[in-house]
């Protein structure tokens, strides 16, 4: 029974490309128009097929993960490319576009973010081991979207221009106060506390980055002007000169967001500028792959960009600058994974070969995400008056 379900499912969702799907009955039927290169899938139990229909966006990842579900030649990239054209492909059966509601519908519950929720949902993807990030990251150890000013630079040159192109839309200048919320391991704070004078207070829930952020600053000589804590944004009491949040806004969830900018615009000094990095989605709300949402990234959230100025509306706050990094993320993603499967001996050695699979499937669906997709990183600048920053951007962009 649930074969033939399954079979009806997909043959209502696959119309381009070619997908052959290998039953646990042994039985083989092709789907598709008969294009390209075939993908091959194997369904090894009932277990399996049930959960595809029930759940198809979740089960997927985790039968790919466990080897209940297996793609000839191990071809990742080939199934997850059919899977993309299937989001457009005429109207989806009745179940899924139910369960596509019912996420919707959820998300509020899901991301319900108090502190010790939020503490947890951090501690699940940044206190895996720290050798785990040395196998992929540049060494500044940057988790989020590089700059490429072309796509031939390295990513370890496009992660600097990063922090450059972030330090010039803050204005940074020495002795400035900055609160850099989400810190992670570092970087941007002593980047701005190294190279361009600041005093960086840096907050992060991860015990993990912590504990390498300070180390950092006591290496760098710089503990006196980069003071990294254990804290959550919302305990935070001083007023600052700048605000910088780079991939952490991902993390606030729907129900804070007024929180969330709220506690921005009451840290932040009258003639004060703030620059809030985060992935965003291309089109209105929606809601987390239930596969991400479950294995990667708890509690996590893409925002539309109507949500986000929905919120900094009504907190007060003025919208000074937007700029959307097209493609930046694919490309960074992209080098995330060829360093990656570089060293996937050692990531194996560090945990097994369901975790290797698990983070394989998310490296190549996010880039194929950002790519194809309809993700991007927007970069939104915030001040409470306009003469905090120049009228027009040319200071973004200053000669050799």
């Amino acid at each position: 029974m649930w074969s033939k379900l399954l079979d009806r499912f997909i043959k209502a969702l696959v119309h381009q490309g070619t997908l052959d799907v290998t039953y646990p009955d042994g039985k083989t039927r092709r789907y598709g128009d008969g294009t390209g290169t075939p993908v091959c899938l194997h369904l090894h139990d009932n277990d399996i097929v049930k959960r595809m229909i029930l759940n198809p966006d979740l089960a997927a990842g985790e039968g790919y993960m466990e080897g209940s579900l297996t793609i000839e030649g191990d071809d990742l990239h080939g199934f997850l490319s059919l899977v993309k054209t299937m989001k457009g492909a005429g109207k989806a059966p009745r179940l899924r576009r139910f369960m596509k509601r019912l996420r919707k519908f959820k998300r509020r519950i899901s991301q319900y973010n108090p502190a010790a929720k939020a503490r947890e949902n951090v501690s699940h993807h940044y206190d895996l081991s720290g050798e785990l990030y040395d196998l992929f990251l540049d060494q500044d150890r940057q988790y989020s979207c590089a700059y490429f000013r072309n796509p031939e630079v390295s990513l370890e040159q496009a992660q600097i221009d990063k922090k450059n192109h972030i330090a010039r839309k803050l204005r940074i200048a020495p002795g400035q106060t900055v609160l850099d919320i989400g810190c992670g391991w570092g970087g941007m704070g002593l980047t701005l506390a190294g190279d361009y004078g600041a005093k960086v207070t840096g907050v992060t829930l991860s015990t993990e980055q912590y504990g390498v952020a300070t180390r950092r600053a006591q290496e760098a000589g710089l503990e006196e002007r980069a003071d990294f804590r254990l804290q959550d944004y919302r305990d935070v009491t001083e007023r600052f000169d700048r605000i910088v949040s780079v991939g952490m806004f991902e993390h606030v969830g729907v129900p804070h967001y007024p929180e969330y900018f709220g506690k921005i615009k009451e840290l932040l000094a009258e003639d004060g500028v703030a620059l809030i990095h985060t992935i965003g989605r291309f089109g209105p709300p929606g809601a987390t792959n239930p596969w991400i949402a479950k294995y990667i990234f708890p509690g996590g959230y893409s925002p539309a960009l109507s949500e986000m100025m929905a919120e900094v509306e009504k907190s007060g706050l003025m919208v000074t600058d937007v700029e959307v990094l097209r493609l930046h993320y694919a490309e960074t993603l992209r080098h995330w994974y060829a360093r990656f499967m570089k060293n996937i001996d050692k990531a194996r050695a560090l945990y097994d070969e369901k975790f290797c699979r698990m983070w394989r499937f998310y490296l190549i669906a996010a880039e194929m995400t950002f790519r194809d997709g309809r993700q991007s990183v927007f970069q939104v600048q915030l001040a409470k008056r306009h003469g905090a920053v120049p009228m027009t951007r040319e200071y973004l962009y200053p000669s050799d």
